[in-house]
């Protein structure tokens, strides 16, 4: 079984790799869900570190309904990181009525290529997940992350185990949300074989009016969650 790390920095992602996880999911602004990583970050993790990097292409938080210059951005973002050697693309558009956007998720796969691309838990707020799910298959995405449209992956383990059976090994079910080294091994006794987790342990307490608590993924922990799969 697969373990991503969702990590929030350049030291997450050191740590990340160091405790043995498998690939990691970059990004920043973990307290609003996660946006695109900047320049910097992900030059430096790229050039830096040997472990697999998938890129998160958000260019803001909220909704995952996006204006045509938010969609230019995403573009423009995918192209930077084919650049840079990223391994991955992690992205999403719903439309208002919270159903995928096909043409335009479609065109970000295409500009992907060849990266892999992974659907994210913009699935989660989906109306209609099996049907949704079945789209994701015919346009190409190679996994959805999702926490089964519940709060956390272990509440939505029943959708989870729908999901992967539906998916007949034609899209890869990665579960993400609240998943420790408590409840790892549920998501490999329903038949998945990859989970996400930030894996998070808070650095510091808040001394500043401007920025929310910092946390960086625990090495510990992810060694934990290794250990119990």
């Amino acid at each position: 079984m697969k373990l991503e790390i969702c990590a929030n920095s350049y030291q997450s992602a050191k740590n990340a790799q160091e405790a043995g996880a498998h690939r990691i999911e970059l990004c920043q602004e973990l307290s609003v869900g996660g946006i695109t990583p900047s320049y910097g970050l992900l030059k430096q993790v790229v050039e830096n570190l040997d472990i697999q990097v998938f890129v998160l292409i958000r260019p803001r938080s909220g909704n995952f309904v996006y204006s045509d210059a938010e969609f230019d951005i995403m573009k423009h973002d995918i192209q930077l990181c084919k650049g840079l050697g990223c391994d991955g693309i992690v992205s999403g558009i719903l439309n208002n009525n919270k159903t995928i956007d096909r043409d335009r998720t479609q065109e970000l796969i295409e500009l992907s290529k060849p990266l892999p691309f992974t659907f994210h838990r913009a699935f989660d707020e989906v109306v209609n997940p099996l049907e949704a799910f079945l789209q994701l298959i015919d346009l190409g995405v190679e996994r959805v992350l999702t926490s089964g449209q519940q709060t956390t992956a272990e509440l939505g383990l029943e959708l989870l185990k729908d999901l992967n059976i539906m998916s007949s090994g034609r899209i890869i079910i990665l579960a993400g949300s609240g998943i420790t080294s408590d409840n790892a091994l549920k998501f490999k006794q329903i038949g998945l074989n990859e989970i996400h987790a930030s894996a998070s342990s808070l650095l510091e307490e808040n001394n500043s009016l401007f920025s929310m608590p910092l946390t960086y993924s625990n090495p510990q922990k992810i060694k934990a969650i290794l250990n119990a799969i």
